[in-house]
Formats: C-alpha cells, sequence, structure tokens
C-alpha cells in the first residue's frame, strides 16, 4: 500500500476509484466501504485510494470536546493497508484545507489533483467550507468533473448502527463484546515498549510499559489481554496477559495515562519493540489504594482472574 501526505507526492493522470472518510477504528462500516471500493476499482481498471484526515476536524477546531481517538494515524494505516487497498491520501487537515469550499474540493483536489473516477461516500457525508457539501452536489458535479457518485448506507450490527461513536461508547462502558462485535476484531493498542519505573517488577510483577499516542484513550481499567508482536520470529504469536490503562493513582498524582501490560511466564526483555494489546474482557474500575501491599495483594487477585478466563474461554 502507497501512503502520501501531501499533495505534492500525487502523481497527476492517475485515476482511482475513491472513497473518503476519517476511519477511525476501521470498524465493520468502514470495512464494507473497503470491500466495495475494491469490487468497483477491479471492475473499473482503477486504483483502489482512500482518502483521510490527519488530524481528525474535530481535533483541529475543538481539542477538548473532540471525541477519544480509536486508533493512532500509524494504526489506522496499518489497518488500512491489511484491508488491502492499493493507496492511502493523508490530507494535513488545518485552517488553508478548512477554507476550501464544496465546488474547490470537487474540482481541484478531486478531480484535478486525484483524477477520481468512481466515488463512495458514507450517508452521512459532508465536505467542504462549514460542511456545505453533500451527495446532492457531488451528483451535480460528477459529470462535469469526470467520476460516478455512490452512496454507502449504514451497516447494522445486532440492529446497532456501526460506528466509530458507538464504538466509543461501548469502550467507556467496559462493554468489550459490544466494542468487538461492531470493529470485527478485540480493540487493541500498539506501541513501542519503553522503560518506566520499574514497580511492577519490584512487586513481583514485571510489566511492559507501552508508548501510547492516544492522549485520551476511549478506555480505562484493568484487563484481560492478548499480546502479540513481542516474538520477532512469530510476530503474530499471542501470549495472554492482564493489562492496567489509566492514570496509577496509587503511584502518582494527577498522572498521564499509561498502558502496562503483564505478560503470563515471560521474562524476555523486549524494550523498543513494538507490540500489539488485544482488549478482551474488563475486570474492573482503577482504584487507589492505601499502600503498595494493598495493591499487591489486588494484583494477585487481577491474575488470578484473568488466568481463569484463558482457561474457561
Amino acid at each position: 500500500m502507497h501512503t502520501w501526505r501531501s499533495t505534492s507526492s500525487i502523481r497527476a493522470g492517475t485515476p482511482v476509484a475513491l472513497t473518503i472518510g476519517n476511519f477511525d477504528g476501521v470498524h465493520l462500516g468502514h470495512q464494507a466501504m473497503l470491500t466495495r471500493l475494491k469490487d468497483a476499482a477491479s471492475r473499473l481498471g482503477l486504483a483502489a485510494c482512500v482518502m483521510t484526515f490527519e488530524p481528525h476536524p474535530r481535533e483541529f477546531f475543538a481539542p477538548d470536546q473532540a471525541p477519544t481517538r480509536l486508533t493512532s494515524l500509524r494504526e489506522k494505516l496499518e489497518l488500512l493497508a491489511k484491508s488491502r487497498v492499493d493507496c492511502v491520501r493523508v490530507y494535513r487537515f488545518n485552517y488553508d484545507f478548512a477554507k476550501i469550499s464544496p465546488q474547490e474540493f470537487i474540482t481541484r483536489i478531486l478531480n484535478k489533483e486525484l483524477s477520481v473516477r468512481w466515488l463512495l461516500i458514507g450517508d452521512d457525508f459532508r465536505f467542504g467550507a462549514r460542511r456545505a457539501g453533500d451527495f446532492a452536489m457531488l451528483q451535480a458535479l460528477s459529470t462535469q468533473n469526470g467520476f460516478e457518485v455512490s452512496e454507502m448506507p449504514s451497516i447494522l450490527v445486532n440492529g446497532q448502527r456501526v460506528s466509530s461513536t458507538g464504538v466509543r461508547q461501548a469502550l467507556a462502558s467496559g462493554d468489550l463484546n459490544v466494542a468487538k462485535a461492531l470493529l470485527g476484531r478485540p480493540y487493541s493498542i500498539s506501541g513501542r515498549v519503553t522503560h518506566g519505573n520499574k514497580l511492577g517488577k519490584k512487586i513481583g510483577f514485571a510489566t511492559a510499559n507501552i508508548q501510547m499516542k492516544h492522549n485520551r484513550p476511549p478506555l480505562s481499567g484493568i484487563f484481560v489481554v492478548e499480546v502479540c508482536g513481542v516474538n520477532k520470529t512469530s510476530p503474530s504469536t499471542t501470549y495472554p496477559g492482564v493489562a492496567s490503562l489509566g492514570v496509577r493513582p496509587t503511584v502518582h498524582e494527577n498522572g498521564q495515562p499509561v498502558l502496562e501490560v503483564h505478560i503470563f511466564d515471560f521474562n524476555q526483555e523486549i524494550y523498543g519493540q513494538h507490540i500489539q494489546v488485544n482488549f478482551l474482557h474488563k475486570l474492573r474500575d482503577e482504584e487507589k489504594y492505601v499502600d503498595l501491599e494493598t495493591l499487591t495483594q489486588q494484583i494477585e487477585k487481577d491474575v488470578v482472574q484473568a488466568r481463569n478466563f484463558f482457561l474457561t474461554a
């Protein structure tokens, strides 16, 4: 998969089938769009291309009010690569981009820069300054700009519309089964293993500290997890464990969110490796304990519960 992060790298004249969106989480609705995109690209002899934005427009305009991210840009690109699209165009969302009128977006970006011949958008898609552009405008201007436009209906799972918002709500409430149903896979966070304060090792539960790109992760608490990426010869091999995602109130006051994973029966050095943590089941919320001894006792109980989960799964 080719990825371009600026229009200067675009090969003018290469015709594409395109879909546009934030694709946060790359959930089942997104996956259905990507499948339809690839089918149309194959039928028409075009490259299957995705346009996305960085940062999310709502993060740009109101960072304090923007929804939590399900995926970092790297995670999103990794998921898009797994879908086997041909290319991704990452547009930097800034004031200049936000000021582009819907008409200019169609004529300059879709037509001249991207050479779009077939376009697929979601049923709630809006574009251009003040979100003034919609499906009707794309239809009205499609013929003169040389492309066909199609609309993707919502995808339902158990009667619920699949959306990034729905996944966030499920994660925030600790319902990982619903999140998994909407995503088509367990929710995961990936990052590089970094050095921590070694507290886990001191109390008998060594942890891998994962460098997160999520300043506000969409879930928190203590979880049963699977970890992959720790075995260099077999990166897809998973290892069971228990994870803490939160601010560690027993150890820090006003701390930043940290993801720590205790991998069962594992003692290899994995500093610097990029690993993925799959969240399978929530055990409890994060709590503040009176001392480290009480914290250690609770961790022991968490480990027993997590091991039992794998025995009964």
